[in-house]
Order: structure tokens, then sequence, then C-alpha cells
């Protein structure tokens, strides 16, 4: 009968023969011994490629020469992204914006931004810069009626008349 330190010796090439102990054999007998063990995509890299996948199905196409986007947030503040790439899928109404991202406050972004604010963004710029005393720097922004411009005035009588004249 074997001694104990026998029987451990036993159980341990054993267990290191069924578990694979330190090796990091992949197969069977006879398979080559793998240097080090494979790892799987990371998870964001799966991510990325289910994406792409969904953008080729919808037929998104790339727009090329887009500086900067302007994404106004309700609360004043803005989602600055500078040199996006901008895919469109006009069929699915879908724009796709990715790159590197910073949300500002509307101030921030002031001189640059005008010709893009909208009537309530501008409601919300001269509130803030009356909150801050400089409400006199803004000039107020006054509905007209460019209806009046484009058309002329109506003339009384017969236009046959007033056209021969």
């Amino acid at each position: 009968m074997p001694s104990e330190a026998e029987m451990a010796a036993a159980r341990e090439r054993m267990i290191a023969k069924r578990f694979g102990g330190a090796t990091a054999n992949t197969g069977g007998k006879g398979a080559a011994r793998r240097k080090k063990k494979s790892s799987s995509r990371s998870s964001s890299a799966q991510s990325d490629a289910k994406l792409t996948g969904a953008l080729k199905k919808l037929g998104a196409t790339n727009i090329p020469g887009v500086e900067e986007i302007n994404l106004f947030k309700e609360d004043g503040k803005v989602i600055h992204f500078v040199n996006p790439k901008l895919q469109a899928a006009i069929g699915a109404n879908t724009f796709i914006v990715s790159g590197a991202s910073e949300t500002k406050p509307l101030q921030d972004l002031l001189p640059g931004i005008v010709p893009q604010l909208g009537m309530d963004n501008i409601q919300q710029l001269q509130q803030a810069m009356a909150a801050q005393g400089m409400a006199g720097d803004m000039p107020k922004v006054v509905e007209e009626d460019e209806d009046d411009d484009d058309v002329p005035d109506l003339v009384d009588g017969n236009f046959e008349e007033i056209s021969e004249k």
C-alpha cells in the first residue's frame, strides 16, 4: 500500500493532468501548446461593430467638411462638437454625430454662435445677460412683419389705366 506522501503526489499529478495545471493545452493528445491565453474583443469594440453594421443597414453616408456642431439644450447649455464625423440616413430621417463633445454654457461660445441661435436661445441669452447686469450691450429683439416688405400697397382704380401712364 502506498504511503501518504506518494498518495498526495499522485493526486496532484492527476489533478494537473485532468484540469490543465500550469500548461494551457487547447486540444487533446498531440495538440500544439498555446503560449498565452487569447483574450476576446472588448465590449466597446463589439458594440462599435454592431453600431457600424446597423448604420450600414440604414444606408448612412458620410457628410464631409463639417467643422462644428452645436446642440442646444433647454437649460441653456450647448453640446459642442469640434470636427465631428457626421453621417446621414435621409430615408430614415436619421443623423449620426460622433466625436469628442463638450457641454458648455451658451455664454462661452458667444461670438461665433450668434448666427446659429434661434428666437428662444436669444431670449435665454438676453435673460442671462440681464441677470449679470449687461442688458445694455445686447439689442432688443423685435418681431417685425416682414410681409409688408414683400407685398406692394394696393392702388385704387383700374390697373390698366395706371400701367398705361
